[in-house]
């Protein structure tokens, strides 16, 4: 199994205009990403944000699914929400990651426009065989900020349907990319 972490970064973010924003935590995401992870072996999916409020609401939601009425109604969301940490900076992850490994992870930014740098799907999982951890970070809101993409080890090639409309929620795709690097074929 892939050494792999994903993250869903609130911070930093664009917004429509191309300003670096915090965007809000949203429980869809939460749900349906960690079920994604779950279902592909990611070992933590790390929610992301500054904002204390937004943290509180992310455990909030957590909570409900691993300690309260949800985790009696769905067991099996629990296993999923249980893989999150909620943490402040994507600096944090890295460092979580390093102390977990005994080494930071290579980094692989994910966005839907093209780069020259873009590596192919094909070509991270074999990256992702070597079982050095990698960390897999989505943006939400408009993407991530661009500054950041540049930072980053590796930037994933956007996914391109059959038109000329490429706005996916995270959530979807996040699984998407999941399956194209750790799915079974």
């Amino acid at each position: 199994m892939p050494n792999l972490y994903v993250a869903l970064a609130h911070y930093p973010v664009v917004n429509k205009s191309g300003d670096i924003i915090t965007s809000a935590v949203t429980n869809l995401d939460l749900h349906d990403i960690s079920r994604a992870a779950k279902t592909y072996g990611v070992k933590t999916f790390y929610v992301v944000t500054p904002l204390k409020d937004q943290q509180v609401l992310a455990h909030r939601i957590i909570a409900h699914w691993i300690d309260g009425a949800g985790a009696v109604y769905n067991p099996a969301r629990r296993r999923a929400l249980e893989t999150i940490k909620v943490v402040d900076s994507i600096a944090d992850v890295v460092e979580d990651i390093g102390r977990i490994e005994n080494q930071y992870p290579k980094t692989a930014a994910t966005c839907a426009r093209r780069y020259p740098s873009n590596i192919g799907y094909a070509q991270f999982r074999t990256t992702l065989e070597t079982g050095r951890p990698h960390l897999l970070i989505f943006g939400t809101a408009w993407g991530l900020a661009e500054a950041f993409i540049s930072e980053a080890d590796y930037i994933l090639e956007p996914i391109m349907g059959s038109t000329d409309y490429n706005h996916l929620s995270v959530r979807t795709a996040a699984g998407i990319i999941l399956d194209r690097l750790l799915g079974v074929y």
